[in-house]
């Protein structure tokens, strides 16, 4: 069977294991956008990781959801993220940088902007803003003429992140985000060739993916996906035939990787590995749900198909992972305080397992 700690080739990178680190907001990111000191030392300490994936990172102003987030779309921020990435590679290792677009779940509080999605629909749930948590506020239904500079805005996010010395770059296609918006039934109202039918609301995805793996090509170009997810109100029809037909554009562009998420039955997210015939990445259980995943979630995904394995909070509190995993140490257990409080204590404060004399 193929073990955590086998190393993989994805694209031109020589992974040292198949554990990645999944992409996880912490709000730590300097006025502007801009990276920190303390990001580079977050990201470093977890440099034995074979792939890291970066927080969210806004393409746009318009597309930032979270206050404290960093941006990809200045040449300041830019600056400020390569030492972040220099940091990574120092310590031997790689990172993707996440591009993620807010869409609906944003606030003009936040961004001085109104949020815009696909359709006049607002998120369920309060969005954070720098204020408080605030109830999401009505979107502004993108005009169809106006759809493909927020396509590009991916692929220019993009060749900013290579310019900052990221390895390549994670669409962020799951929970709820602008990707996922137009993958909704519910969220995606639109008449026109980017909604209703399943091959209308995955037109949205593979454009952006297609622009973007023109950018800066295929092998530094994944994408995050979470089948029948419901993060932030959005409601999926035919999650098999969207899906499926999602995967099958996706397949002919050639994006290095797809990361799919355990929001689906396993006997679905099982086709979904048949059907995509590149790298998948299995995150392999619920992000945000009750169950941490483990090690021996990812013997089971590696003895269904999967090639890499990704772990989120189980990182936060151990950035030595992958040594835990394959000693058997124990795990730290996460401190769900610290993580979006902003500062150094429980980001860069956790130390690598203390062996007792």
């Amino acid at each position: 069977m193929t073990s955590l700690f086998e190393r993989y080739q994805l694209g031109n990178l020589t992974l040292p294991n198949r554990v990645v680190m999944a992409p996880m907001t912490r709000v730590r990111a300097a006025a502007g956008g801009l990276a920190t000191p303390s990001m580079a030392t977050y990201y470093a300490q977890r440099a034995t990781a074979g792939l890291i994936v970066s927080e969210g990172v806004q393409p746009s102003l318009v597309g930032q959801s979270n206050p404290g987030t960093p941006g990809l779309h200045t040449d300041e921020q830019v600056a400020s993220w390569t030492p972040v990435t220099e940091a990574v590679h120092a310590n031997g290792g790689r990172i993707f940088a996440q591009i993620m677009h807010g869409g609906r779940v944003s606030h003009p509080d936040t961004t001085g902007h109104q949020p815009v999605g696909p359709s006049a629909v607002p998120a369920v749930g309060d969005v954070f803003t720098p204020t408080g948590p605030q109830p999401a506020p009505m979107p502004r239904a993108l005009e169809e003429a106006e759809i493909p500079e927020h396509i590009g805005s991916y692929a220019a996010a993009a060749r900013r992140a290579v310019a900052a010395g990221f390895d390549g770059v994670e669409l962020h296609g799951a929970n709820g985000y602008m990707i996922s918006q137009f993958l909704s039934s519910n969220a995606n109202l639109r008449t026109d060739s980017y909604g209703g039918s399943v091959a209308d609301r995955i037109r949205f995805a593979v454009e952006a993916m297609a622009a973007t793996v023109d950018a800066v090509g295929g092998d530094r170009t994944g994408i995050r996906l979470s089948p029948g997810g419901t993060f932030w109100g959005v409601e999926e029809t035919e999650v098999r035939e969207l899906y499926t037909a999602l995967l099958t554009e996706l397949a002919r562009i050639g994006p290095a990787y797809v990361h799919l998420e355990a929001t689906a039955d396993e006997d679905l997210l099982l086709e979904l590995r048949r059907v995509w015939p590149g790298t998948l990445i299995m995150n392999p259980t619920l992000p945000m749900g009750p169950k941490q995943a483990g090690r021996d979630d990812a013997d089971h995904w590696l003895g269904q198909g999967a090639d890499l394995i990704s772990f989120g909070r189980s990182f936060i509190s151990n950035p030595d992972l992958v040594e835990r995993f394959r000693a058997g140490l124990p795990i730290a257990p996460v401190d769900e305080a610290a993580y979006y409080q902003g500062g150094d204590r429980g980001y860069v404060t956790f130390p690598a397992y203390q062996h007792s004399a």
